[in-house]
């Protein structure tokens, strides 16, 4: 059987009422760009913000049509709210001002005077602390590095799941050599995939590997939450959250949304690479996570035939640049043939060499990252309008 087109799922669509049962939600440009991979179908409807909670029918209603269709193995169907350039956002309730015994209203702890309200953003059920490990450019190991701090925690007696937010090139399910395809749940949760002890979710789980992801950025923030809170992780100490590169509508997504519990910058030791560094920790800072510290990553080069060092990229940059903000220096990881090879096979050094050097300098990190969160909760994340 043929796969079903975008044309095929729009004719499905255009059976499907608006809200106030006013058109339908082709008619009226609700439905994104639909995707289509694998035989599952993805795409968003927009609808306005203050909505969102009643028109949750009209979503489920769009996801029955298209799962009903022959040829069709599932959907992943979202509610996003795509405010046009130059709209008002919708008016926030404002809390009642506490009472103090010198007549005088003061705004929360944390908050400006002036300022609006911080929203309260929920946690996983069942997660501790989650963690995002972030960089300010592509190329410096940030998988890698989260994949082996996650299992680094693991080792080190934690439980411990890994997300992967890089919508638009995953690449857990190759560092940790996980294939097909996770299995829906009652209440359309998802079972993660798991190996080495590890539960994982990732966009790579859900479409083929060389699949080009052309999405919006009100489609990636609707994937990023289904794939965090709709995802049975069970108990976990620590959720890692592996970062695409740089400072975009992922990292705002997760900042806004999610109460991360901090953030790992992952930098290569050169001046051009610390420079995109130092974004991604203002970024942090701007939404108030609190930063857990610098990884310096390919550090340095050792030569596998005779040891001899060399400081391929320069060294101390990242160490240098942790000093001079005043954040926690985590560790120099350097650049080996070896951390290359596992983790292009999908073995890890941590669970593939767990006495070697390389593994050790990861168990190290963790440890300093756990340290770093001990006798700190999740905090709340700020909003974030954009007019």
């Amino acid at each position: 059987m043929s796969e079903v087109t975008k044309e095929e799922v729009l004719a499905v669509l255009a059976k499907v009422r608006g809200p106030d049962l006013e058109g339908d939600i082709v008619s009226r440009g609700m439905v994104s760009d639909v995707f289509i991979s694998d035989s599952k179908v993805y795409f968003s409807i927009t609808v306005p913000s203050e909505r969102a909670q009643e028109l949750e029918p009209m979503r489920m209603a769009a996801e029955r049509a298209v799962t009903s269709m022959p040829g069709v193995k599932g959907a992943l169907v979202t509610l996003t709210a795509d405010r046009k350039a130059g709209s008002a956002p919708p008016p926030r309730p404002q809390p009642a001002p506490a009472a103090h015994s010198h007549g005088h209203a003061h705004p929360p702890h944390g908050q400006q005077p002036g300022q609006p309200p911080q929203r309260q953003k929920s946690g996983v059920p069942g997660v501790g602390a989650i963690i995002a490990v972030a960089s300010g450019k592509g190329g410096v190991g940030k998988s890698t590095t989260a994949v082996n701090l996650a299992l680094g925690l693991q080792a080190n007696g934690l439980r411990v799941g890994i997300l992967d937010a890089d919508i638009y090139g995953p690449s857990v399910p190759r560092l940790l050599k996980i294939s097909g395809r996770p299995q829906q749940i009652e209440n359309r949760i998802i079972k993660p995939m798991e190996n080495y002890g590890l539960k994982a979710m990732s966009m790579g789980f859900l479409v083929d590997e060389e699949t080009a992801m052309i999405w919006r950025g009100p489609m990636v923030q609707s994937a990023l939450m289904q794939m965090l809170r709709e995802v049975a992780w069970g108990e976990l100490d620590v959720l890692v959250v592996d970062m695409p590169p740089g400072t975009g509508d992922a990292q705002l997504t997760m900042a806004q949304q999610v109460p991360l519990a901090g953030a790992v910058i992952v930098s290569t030791p050169q001046d051009l690479a610390l420079i995109d560094a130092r974004k991604g920790i203002a970024m942090f800072r701007k939404v108030e996570v609190p930063l857990l510290g610098v990884v310096e990553n390919m550090s340095y080069f050792l030569a596998p035939d005779t040891g001899k060092r060399y400081d391929i990229f320069g060294h101390g940059g990242a160490r240098g640049e942790a000093e001079r903000i005043g954040v926690p220096f985590l560790g120099e990881v350097p650049l080996t043939i070896d951390i290359r090879e596992r983790s292009d096979a999908g073995t890890p050094v941590v669970v593939s060499d767990p006495e070697g050097p390389s593994a050790k300098i990861y168990r190290e990190i963790a440890a300093k990252v756990w340290a770093e969160l001990g006798g700190r909760t999740p905090r709340h994340a700020p909003s974030i309008v954009f007019e």
